[in-house]
């Protein structure tokens, strides 16, 4: 790395130099032509690029005739490539960082690094652009006007249900990050969970197969259920009414109310809590109240 021995490609009487600083270089989702002029010329002109994967970042740049030197920033070898980074940057130098596509850091490594360089107060310098979270969430005809990015759900069943528990009461539009093995299954808990908010499904965003679904949370579960599902997807849920949480206080008092007629209070609460995904103790708390005379 260094100012004199990177090959940035030809350059023009009206190109402008870089300041010092850390640019996270949005880059596209799918459609290569979706690519901000900035981000071009940041990519161009950096003294160092770094890229979660080097290989789609060359096709990428190859396709804007730009031929560079990319060097990796992985989760595997993060330690190591912040300090590469680090001695760019205190010598004065810019440095571009790239995921695979979309904004950096947004379910992409990078936070670590950005809190190193700007504990050093050295600039950092967002290059906006494309991102999936965003497309997903203008696209889907849900409120836009407050919303939760929560990245993905965890993978087992029981901890993704307690992630849906802990996101339900949430006053804002909810957008999620999910692999295609999984939607099914995620649909399913978000339905049985969340009851039937609007929905929609935005799969391979910006790419040829470009998918979004709308329905309610069931029908969209229904809908993937058999699917062979493949590319990238997000899942963005309607904020929650003020029919739904007294819908869903009112189903916890009926399945209370039928498991205490036939169970002690401390299994009726197991078993409806274990139904529906909610924490024991207040399950617990609420058989005792309805168990008064």
């Amino acid at each position: 790395m260094g100012r004199k021995t990177n090959d940035r490609g030809p350059r023009s009487k009206s190109d402008e130099p870089l300041s010092p600083g850390l640019y996270l270089v949005a880059t596209p989702i799918g459609n290569a032509s979706d690519i901000t002029l900035r981000a071009l010329h940041v990519l161009r002109h950096a003294d160092a690029v770094f890229a979660e994967d080097t290989r789609v970042t060359a096709k990428l740049l190859a396709l804007h005739g730009l031929g560079r030197d990319l060097h990796s920033y992985r989760e595997h070898n993060a330690d190591r490539a912040e300090e590469a980074i680090l001695r760019e940057l205190e010598d004065g130098g810019a440095v571009a960082l790239v995921s695979d596509a979309g904004t950096p850091l947004v379910s992409d490594p990078g936070q670590r690094l950005v809190e190193s360089v700007a504990a050093k107060g050295i600039p950092v310098i967002p290059i906006p652009g494309p991102s999936a979270a965003l497309a997903a969430l203008t696209a889907s005809g849900i409120a836009t006007d407050k919303f939760l990015f929560a990245g993905f759900l965890p993978s087992r069943g029981t901890e993704r249900r307690r992630a849906i528990r802990e996101l339900e009461a949430v006053p804002a539009t909810l957008v999620f990050f999910e692999a295609p093995s999984r939607l099914a299954e995620a649909l399913a808990d978000l339905a049985a969970l969340l009851g039937p908010r609007p929905a929609a499904v935005a799969r391979e965003l910006t790419k040829l197969y470009e998918e979004i679904k709308r329905g309610t949370l069931a029908e969209l579960a229904a809908a993937y259920e058999n699917a062979d599902v493949r590319g990238e997807i997000a899942i963005v849920v309607s904020p929650p009414h003020a029919e739904t949480a007294v819908a869903s206080e009112e189903a916890l008092d009926t399945q209370l109310r039928e498991a205490l007629k036939r169970h002690p209070v401390k299994d009726a609460a197991a078993i409806v809590a274990a139904a529906l995904g909610l924490p024991r103790r207040e399950v617990y708390a609420r058989a005792l109240e309805l168990k008064k005379p």
